[in-house]
């Protein structure tokens, strides 16, 4: 595989349905060979995501204080929201297809990425995602979170990897309907504030080592991947949100490979 186009929301929390509408789109594209592989890296509204596996008893009792909306996706209940990296790689899968290996690089690239910040993660067996291990704090405790779809040799959904979001929303729900571990943040495990911002360069060049890509770009208008028609508000938001980071990249004349 040559190159992996990458598309950041930047700082404004984008709404589920409506990062869910271009995931679609773009998916589409892909399947058709319109488009290149490709991610789309972004902090969502909080929400509660329920996937197919979710049981009536892990889902929030009364007010939850944010949507719970059901999802395509495998996989339990989960929150997404700021503070958290979540991507959507949008790619095709070599045949014969392999979910299994590909939940496995999704893993490493968070594994590599939380090393990178001093947090040594392990994988689970049993339970995807990326976690610390047990110690004197509790017990295991994940970091990382994964929830992927295959539809047409194409994936769809992907990861979550916890920055410094409010740990709080998950006493409302049982994530991934896993009862006797917890969840954390990069933040909570270094006693620093480590931000989306921060965490999503290097998350970027890893996720694109370990899928196998020789090189990544950026691509700055969400239209190039997704296509006509947008809803009204979907694309001048998505391109509004992009422009500092345009700004940004075309004064520090970045390259577009990073590896």
């Amino acid at each position: 595989m040559s190159e992996l186009a990458y598309f950041e929301f930047g700082a404004t929390p984008v709404e589920y349905r409506e990062a869910w509408d271009l995931q679609r789109r773009v998916h589409a594209r892909r399947v058709a060979d319109e488009v290149p592989d490709s991610c789309l890296l972004l902090e969502h509204e909080p929400v509660y995501t329920a996937g197919k596996r979710t049981a009536v008893s892990d889902r929030p009792f009364g007010d939850p204080g944010a949507p719970v909306i059901d999802v395509d996706r495998g996989g339990k209940i989960t929150w997404h929201g700021p503070g958290q990296l979540t991507g959507y790689p949008i790619i095709k899968l070599r045949e014969p297809l392999d979910v299994v290996a590909y939940v496995r690089a999704l893993e490493e690239a968070m594994i590599r990425t939380c090393a990178e910040f001093g947090v040594s993660t392990v994988r689970v067996a049993g339970r995807s995602g990326t976690w610390v291990p047990g110690d004197e704090r509790g017990p295991d405790r994940k970091v990382g979170a994964i929830g992927a779809r295959v539809a047409r040799g194409a994936t769809m959904h992907g990861f979550a990897l916890n920055a410094d979001c409010d740990l709080s929303w998950y006493d409302r729900i049982v994530p991934c309907g896993i009862r006797d571990a917890g969840t954390t943040t990069l933040s909570a495990e270094t006693g620093r504030d480590i931000t989306v911002v921060q965490v999503m360069p290097v998350m970027k060049r890893h996720l694109a080592d370990v899928l196998g890509y020789r090189s990544w770009r950026h691509v700055y208008d969400v239209g190039v991947l997704a296509g006509p028609p947008l809803e009204a508000t979907a694309l001048p938001r998505a391109r509004q949100a992009a422009a500092p980071r345009r700004e940004a990249a075309t004064t520090a004349a970045a390259p577009t490979a990073a590896r």
